[in-house]
């Protein structure tokens, strides 16, 4: 599968990453992606960085080395209701958000107070990608957040680093293949994302197409597959995919 964008990726400016967005446009490049988004964490996450980094998003090219660049940011749902931690001024200047939850930010409840919270956050007109709903931290009635996904037209999420060994994420292969077999009965989109946080990583899938491959998931469903797929996650669209 050709994949032409990986919008989850962060850079020192999340307080616990390692790569900077010089050198994640590089292994953009180097791996023939043709879109690349930097989603840096929102202001609650502990050594995060302030909203003026992300007002400041106009001083970034919008191509460097033959990539084009969307800026996003990735939020923290705060709440039950779905509040997230991005004041409105942030959002002219951002062309997408994904908004999912972390440990640090919020504390796990029920899994219908979980679901809740990924529902409410999904009802922000700004939200059109919800990140790594796939940790047993955070019980998720998968059944409940597809119908909620696909009546919102919002995206779903299948991130590369949940797979990996040094994850803090639980149980997310058995998760996302109950995820996907919703998605799939659903038609319901998803968007794979590295969620790279050192550059080596930006543009990696192994994990995401194995489970993809592995439960015989339709390719349609997969936008990353055809630039115009960022439409249906981008609140600004900038002029070279109109």
């Amino acid at each position: 599968m050709k994949l032409l964008f990986d919008l989850h990726t962060h850079t020192v400016a999340s307080g616990h990453a390692y790569g900077t967005l010089k050198e994640n446009v590089e292994e953009a490049a180097t791996k023939g992606l043709k879109i690349l988004g930097t989603s840096d964490h929102a202001i609650s996450m502990p050594g995060t960085t302030n909203p003026i980094f992300f007002t400041n998003y106009r001083a970034i090219p919008e191509e460097i080395q033959g990539v084009k660049i969307l800026k996003g940011i990735e939020a923290n749902v705060m709440d039950y209701q779905g509040t997230i931690d991005v004041e409105e001024k942030i959002y002219p200047a951002l062309h997408y958000v994904i908004a999912s939850l972390h440990v640090p930010c919020i504390k796990s409840g029920s899994k219908e107070e979980n679901t809740s919270a990924l529902i409410g956050a999904m009802k922000n007109p700004y939200i059109k990608i919800i990140g790594h709903p796939d940790d047993n931290r955070y019980p998720l009635d998968y059944d409940w957040l597809t119908d909620a996904a696909k009546e919102q037209e919002v995206v779903l999420e299948l991130n590369n680093s949940s797979f990996g060994p040094a994850s803090g994420r639980q149980n997310a292969w058995e998760n996302d293949l109950v995820l996907l077999e919703y998605c799939k009965k659903k038609e319901v989109p998803i968007i794979l994302g590295s969620d790279a946080h050192i550059f080596c990583d930006v543009g990696r899938f192994e994990g995401c197409l194995k489970i993809l491959e592995y439960c015989d998931f339709p390719k349609e469903l997969v936008i990353n597959r055809k630039k115009k797929g960022l439409l249906k996650v981008l609140n600004r669209v900038p002029e070279w995919l109109q």
